[in-house]
């Protein structure tokens, strides 16, 4: 926003400083007058008995000379004080403002599109340090959310390109084929076309998630968990699984549309990536110390802690644990983190010492 020019801060302090001090010496010579020279007497006193003649400034000063003499030095002092104090108070006001001025330089720098720069002012606390710690810290998580959206655009462009590929390769073969099967390249089509849906809907859920805009209503995640077993038990049939609920009522506050999904997401996944027969997965409900848990804990291939901290990452399938025909889009332990930070939670994966992982996701009470 264009701004007319005005007076600079340091000016702004530097009269400021040269002002208190010029008060605070009006002050002390006011002081003077008024507790010392309003008690000289105007006139010459002569003591009874005494047998000089004292003369008016030779043996006590009467008024009139105090004022002759007290009133040039006193501007003297107060001219000092104002040239002083514009020098100091300019001197002071610039190594005080110096802070400001660094940080000032640093948000023009990242105005131009320098996320990597940081203040970085050392020194002891205080306010201005404060200040720079905590706008360090916004440009880091800044950077690194930045860096993120960067990837998963990439990553999700590559998603997105493979459908469509298909979808071409597949219309070009049966272009050139003339025995070609209809139904079956309709099949195929339909099965890519789907997948390709998937993948949108999944895209759109987590930038809806990123950016909070939901109504936050009261939510049992005991009632989201049975639910979402319900939904998906036949999936549990087919792949051998076994599914065990448990919980008792478990409050919490936010979107019952955004944490279904989040239950459902955590369930689906527990299902698909486990044994291949035999299989189990446990879904429960239970309230701590001002937090809403739930917690889906499955049976499968041991996992290493290097490969689950990177399993919420986007497009990251674990396909290294078990290889099914439902991989899915790669974006489901994605959505379940989102949705956990949009609702002020905390996600947790442990790998199980028998195989298999822990999924813990702790949000505030309502």
């Amino acid at each position: 926003m264009a701004r007319p020019p005005g007076v600079s801060v340091r000016l702004k302090l530097t009269l400021s400083y040269a002002g208190f001090l010029m008060l605070a010496g009006a002050l002390l010579l006011a002081a003077v007058w008024w507790f010392l020279l309003r008690y000289v007497p105007e006139r010459a006193l002569i003591v009874p008995g005494s047998t000089e003649n004292p003369t008016v400034g030779d043996i006590f000063p009467v008024r009139s000379n105090l004022l002759r003499v007290f009133a040039p030095r006193a501007f003297a002092v107060l001219a000092f004080l104002l040239v002083f104090g514009l020098v100091g108070g300019w001197f002071l006001a610039g190594r005080m403002l110096a802070p400001l001025a660094r940080i000032t330089e640093a948000t023009r720098r990242v105005a131009g599109g320098s996320l990597s720069h940081r203040v970085q002012l050392p020194g002891r606390r205080d306010e201005f340090r404060e200040l720079a710690d905590a706008f360090d810290t916004m440009l880091a998580r800044l950077d690194a959310h930045m860096a993120e959206q960067r990837r998963f655009a990439a990553n999700a462009s590559h998603e997105l390109r493979t459908p469509l590929a298909t979808s071409k390769v597949l219309l070009d073969v049966a272009r050139t084929d003339p025995d070609r099967d209809t139904d079956a390249l309709l099949a195929r089509l339909s099965a890519v076309n789907t997948r390709a849906i998937d993948l949108t809907e999944a895209l759109l859920l987590v930038s809806h998630a990123e950016q909070r805009t939901f109504t936050r209503e009261p939510v049992d995640l005991s009632l989201l968990a049975e639910e979402a077993t319900e939904t998906l038990l036949p999936l549990a049939e087919r792949h051998g699984v076994t599914l065990e609920t448990s919980g008792d009522i478990t409050p919490t506050l936010g979107s019952p549309a955004l944490l279904l999904q989040l239950t459902t997401n955590l369930v689906h996944n527990a299902i698909v990536h486990n044994l291949p027969d035999g299989g189990t997965v446990w879904v429960t409900t239970d309230t701590g110390p001002g937090t809403a848990v739930l917690t889906v804990e499955n049976t499968g291939e041991p996992l290493t802690p290097e490969l689950v901290s990177t399993l919420t990452e986007p497009f990251r399938r674990g396909t290294e644990r078990v290889h099914t025909d439902h991989a899915g889009v790669g974006l489901g332990l994605a959505i379940v983190r989102t949705i956990t930070e949009a609702h002020d939670g905390t996600l947790t994966l442990t790998p199980r010492p028998a195989g298999g992982l822990r999924i813990s996701v702790e949000l505030p009470v309502s």
